[in-house]
């Protein structure tokens, strides 16, 4: 059963609301990042990305960025910019994007329900960006960006969350980025314990994005264990900030492809290659998929809907149902000898919330194919949790981001 419970946030105080939280550090470089904070010393960017404060050139990963980053979040919070609540609360997050809304509860979930499984995982780590961020938290002893889980929808829960939202004010309402943000916070230990005995209901949750930032989160408290040999396991070292949301609510976007060559074919042996695996149709216009195991490509200014044969779908394995698996298996390796997508220079990645124009803007200057897919689902993502098997790498593109700086979970 699931772990979440209240803990005591520090928050933007109301008239930083719109000012200090930002994106994740992950969705944009360093150069990036400094153009995002001009004017606006307040940014949780100067946290997160702490390097945008030291001279260009600084390595990422050098002692002094997280360093910085904790002497800058030590001023927010002593300077009355962050405020922490006097008791333990839960905090209920809304958004809404292009008229759809997700709400999840913010809390904290256990170090032990990740490594009990209970928290199901779908994705595989890399140790250099997994010890950055347990750098970053252990060095700032703070969760700074909440994991983002998602749970089969529960009904005592839901109605829970909307009835307090029925009957209490936001503390915080903005937008950013074209994104409605919302923020209440449940302060009453009643309801808190309610909504905590609620999830003790919850058989699972499910990491949906911030795989890194998860284990690092996990990697901390168990270093803070062994440091502490003595450890009750009520200390806040022993879970991690993170926000469930139902997974009904959620929606994943499509995470395009471009590829830069045909792998030494022309255009007509390149269709005639796909087609042994493809149906392979001209389309007037764009093409966005509308089902499962059809794809867009965009070739020489023209697209194409692409409908994988039924010989090639294995319907029976989670994993290699997916569309983004046929994609791989029976085009990319097998027609253009793209065998490690992650390590592959001749393939790039692009977000759904790009649009196909993107798609095209890349193959018509530094790139030469294009590939626009239909959505894995959160119950694709599920299954395969589930079933202790991981996705290929640029599976799920969720929008919109959760914000960072909205909350902090100090470790002691």
């Amino acid at each position: 059963m699931a772990v979440f419970r209240g803990f005591r946030a520090y928050r933007p105080a109301e008239k930083n609301q719109a000012l200090i939280p930002a994106l994740p550090y992950d969705v944009m470089s360093s150069d990036e990042a400094r153009e995002m904070v001009k004017g606006n010393p307040l940014s949780f960017l100067h946290i997160d990305k702490a390097e945008i404060d030291l001279p260009l050139g600084t390595d990422l990963y050098d002692t002094a960025v997280y360093e910085k980053a904790k002497e800058n979040l030590i001023a927010l919070e002593e300077n009355g910019d962050l405020i922490q609540d006097s008791e333990p609360c839960l905090y209920i997050y809304k958004q809404v994007m292009n008229g759809r809304s997700q709400t999840g509860i913010v809390g904290c979930a256990s170090i032990d329900d990740y490594m009990n499984n209970v928290i199901k995982k779908h994705e595989h780590t890399l140790a250099k960006k997994e010890q950055d961020r347990i750098n970053h938290v252990n060095t700032c002893d703070a969760n700074t960006g909440p994991i983002f889980l998602t749970y089969r929808k529960n009904d005592e829960i839901s109605s829970t969350v909307e009835s307090w939202m029925n009957n209490n004010q936001p503390v915080y309402d903005f937008t950013a980025d074209d994104v409605s943000q919302t923020v209440w916070v449940v302060d009453d230990a009643k309801t808190v314990n309610r909504l905590s005995a609620l999830f003790d209901t919850v058989s699972a949750m499910y990491i949906a994005d911030g795989h890194h930032r998860c284990a690092s989160a996990v990697r901390v408290g168990e270093m803070r264990r062994k440091a502490n040999p003595d450890y009750t396991g009520e200390e806040e070292f022993n879970y991690f900030l993170a926000v469930a949301f139902p997974d009904k609510e959620l929606e994943i976007m499509d995470y395009n492809r471009v590829v830069k060559d045909l792998n030494g074919l022309d255009e007509n042996e390149f269709i005639t290659a796909i087609s042994k695996s493809f149906e392979v149709e001209k389309t007037e216009g764009r093409c966005k998929p509308s089902d499962k195991h059809t794809f867009g490509m965009y070739l020489n200014k023209q697209w194409y809907l692409l409908k994988a044969k039924a010989d090639i779908i294995n319907e029976s394995d989670p994993v290699e149902r997916l569309d983004v698996s046929i994609l791989q298996n029976y085009l990319l390796d097998a027609v253009l000898g793209i065998k490690n997508p992650k390590t592959d220079d001749r393939i790039d990645f692009i977000g759904g919330i790009r649009g196909l124009a993107e798609l095209e803007k890349r193959a018509d200057s530094d790139m030469q194919l294009a590939f626009a897919m239909y959505p894995t689902t959160v119950d694709d993502l599920m299954a395969i949790a589930d079933a202790g098997l991981i996705m290929p790498p640029k599976s799920t593109w969720f929008e919109p981001k959760l914000l960072s700086g909205l909350f902090i979970h100090h470790l002691s």
